[in-house]
């Protein structure tokens, strides 16, 4: 059985695409001025109106053509300075505890792939679902490919996931805090809502969703 969770918010007290924006600041690898504009495409996501075509063609600009190699140890800087103290104690518990009754642990986030990849496995899950970024010659491009993993897209990425692995969804427990993850929430057999915002809040009360609230002791560095 399948235990599904989102990523930014939900098992980290932030959200990882701005996260890594700001630590490329930080370090040199993007520019300063990006900053405000990503902060504006992310309000909008939180209404749930972003186009996310918008939002990654916009973020993957300071990765085009970095290498594939370059980003990933970058990658695992960032989660060992920046995730890692961010996320939730509860999900640590909960993961733990899926984990030892045998579930099979999914991440599905609206994040790139070469943060949600590294960030999974982290964490202990067993797979991960992501926007998928384009790569040409061990480089990136700053380009997407295939369906994204946002709104309705992550129940397309996961039908495609479970016919490939043999699996359903009967059973299955699924986690997130934004109303843009409505549809996944729906297609799970129990679901639950880290935080959620307002408006999945809204949606949550009427189709009896169990809501949670989620914290963490640790604090990150300042």
């Amino acid at each position: 059985m399948l235990a599904i969770f989102d990523l930014d918010d939900t098992l980290t007290d932030g959200d990882s695409s701005s996260l890594w924006l700001q630590f490329m600041v930080q370090h040199g690898l993007a520019a300063a001025d990006m900053l405000p504009r990503e902060a504006k495409l992310m309000a909008a996501y939180r209404r749930g109106e972003l186009r996310m075509e918008d939002y990654m063609d916009f973020t993957l600009q300071p990765m085009q053509g970095r290498s594939v190699e370059e980003v990933a140890e970058w990658v695992e800087r960032f989660i060992a300075d920046i995730i890692a103290p961010i996320v939730f104690d509860q999900a640590r518990d909960t993961l733990a505890r899926y984990k030892a009754e045998g579930r099979t642990l999914l991440v599905i986030s609206a994040t790139g792939e070469h943060l949600v990849g590294p960030i999974s496995r982290f964490l202990g899950a067993d797979d991960f679902l992501a926007i998928q970024l384009a790569t040409e010659a061990g480089c990136y491009t700053g380009n997407t490919s295939g369906v994204m993993t946002y709104q309705q897209g992550k129940v397309i990425r996961l039908q495609q996931w479970l016919q490939q692995h043999g699996q359903s969804l009967a059973g299955s427990h699924g986690y997130s805090d934004s109303i843009n993850d409505v549809p996944l929430l729906q297609a799970v057999e129990v679901a639950y809502t880290v935080n959620a915002d307002p408006k999945l809040a809204a949606v949550a009360a009427q189709q009896g969703w169990q809501p949670l609230f989620w914290s963490r002791q640790t604090q990150p560095a300042t």
